[in-house]
């Protein structure tokens, strides 16, 4: 295999000048995003200095994104998705300039500030189902899957950069000055998916109301391969997200330096990164079930093994180790739904992903926290990490089809 081949697939930034522009304008919106992510729990900690008020932040970002994105994956499925997503990015951005407005004058309190945080989440559950669509109506099959890691290894990139250089522009700057990038940042997603041709659904649009939800969740239940994958994520980050642990881990095992609790932080985006970057041969397979069970297999088994561990170097090579089988798994889950579900059902198919993908890392992290109460951090992560692996056991055992291909198959 060439060297060039082992690194992420750029096909698609060569064949599809529109996909091109979209995923600059995406990428400026992620680091914006990443950077006010930074700037709301700065604020918010130096208006109260409060762990309660600053818990509610995620909350807040979180709560809507669960709320809302069955229902809109049901709108989007009705509706020119390319409109949709251009409504939902323009609130965004309205959201990102009235936070501005409100750094520069300092006048609103926090609740108001939730308030704009929470509808700016909600315009977010609508613009993901949205842009869900566009990767497969924009490339050809055999790119799907490049185009998706082209997504996932810039958004990690700008998860890596994104606090990092919000927190150099609030020193420098203030509040005001990071909000208002983030403004400017969904005016060039707005951009980028601005030249899109229509995008309605291909196929009988959705029905109106709870029909077209429980239409969703039907196929989710009938499609034993969309299933699975979903399933196989929910456990991965129910049953052994180990961020709430690092904390006590650290203090328990490593003597408590913050020092090394970022860097058992920074491992997993670094290990994320570093696979995404060389998922040429992984994007290439035809087998992206097969890939996905593994990939959650190991992050589960890295993940307990860390729990055992006494040497911060050796923790800090398996959280690596973990966030490159994580992103692998990831990367393989949305190439499964993105290709196994019917156009007409995608909004609705990656609003559940979506949904999955914020609740269970929250409620992962939950379990985690509880179960070392009663215990310790080391026992939560080795008895996630082996509920984990006998999860994926499961999942690969029962659904056979998922283990042997789960390659494109959309109608």
């Amino acid at each position: 295999m060439s060297l060039a081949r082992a690194f992420v697939d750029v096909r698609p930034l060569r064949t599809s000048p529109v996909f091109r522009r979209l995923l600059i304008g995406r990428t400026a919106s992620v680091l914006g995003s990443f950077m006010t992510i930074v700037t709301v729990m700065f604020q918010v900690w130096d208006m109260t200095h409060s762990a309660v008020w600053s818990g509610a932040v995620g909350l807040a970002q979180a709560v809507p994104l669960v709320v809302v994105g069955l229902v809109a994956g049901a709108w989007v499925d009705r509706g020119d998705r390319r409109r949709i997503f251009l409504v939902a990015t323009v609130g965004q951005a309205v959201c990102a300039l009235l936070l501005a407005v409100q750094g520069f004058t300092g006048g609103l309190p926090v609740p108001g500030i939730l308030v704009l945080v929470a509808a700016g989440a909600c315009f977010g559950a609508v613009g993901g189902p949205a842009a869900g669509v566009f990767v497969p109506r924009l490339l050809p099959k055999d790119q799907v899957a490049a185009g998706l890691a082209l997504n996932q290894v810039t958004a990690q990139a700008m998860m890596l950069l994104g606090p990092a250089l919000g927190g150099l522009l609030l020193g420098w700057y203030g509040i005001g000055v990071c909000y208002l990038i983030d403004a400017v940042s969904f005016a060039l997603a707005f951009y980028g998916a601005f030249g899109l041709p229509a995008l309605p659904p291909e196929g009988e649009p959705s029905r109106t109301g709870l029909h077209g939800v429980l239409d969703g969740l039907r196929f989710l239940g009938g499609n034993r391969v969309v299933r699975g994958a979903l399933i196989t994520d929910l456990a991965a980050t129910l049953l052994s997200m180990p961020v709430s642990l690092f904390p006590l881990v650290n203090e328990e095992r490593f003597g408590g330096s913050p020092r090394t609790l970022g860097l058992f932080l920074s491992a997993l985006a670094v290990g994320g990164v570093a696979a995404t970057a060389l998922s040429g041969p992984i994007t290439r397979m035809a087998r992206p079930g097969a890939v996905m069970l593994c990939g959650a297999a190991v992050w589960g088994g890295a993940l307990a093994l860390f729990g055992l561990t006494t040497s911060a170097w050796a923790g800090l090579g398996l959280l690596v180790v973990a966030g490159a089988a994580d992103s692998v798994s990831v990367l393989s889950r949305t190439t499964i739904v993105q290709t196994r579900t019917p156009d007409a059902l995608l909004g609705r198919v990656t609003a559940a992903e979506l949904v999955v993908g914020q609740a269970g890392p929250h409620l992962g992290n939950l379990r985690g926290g509880l179960v070392a109460g009663w215990t310790s951090g080391a026992t939560a992560l080795i008895t996630g990490g082996l509920l984990c692996l006998l999860a994926v056991a499961y999942v690969a055992v029962s659904t056979p089809e998922l283990r042997r291909g789960a390659g494109p198959d959309r109608k």
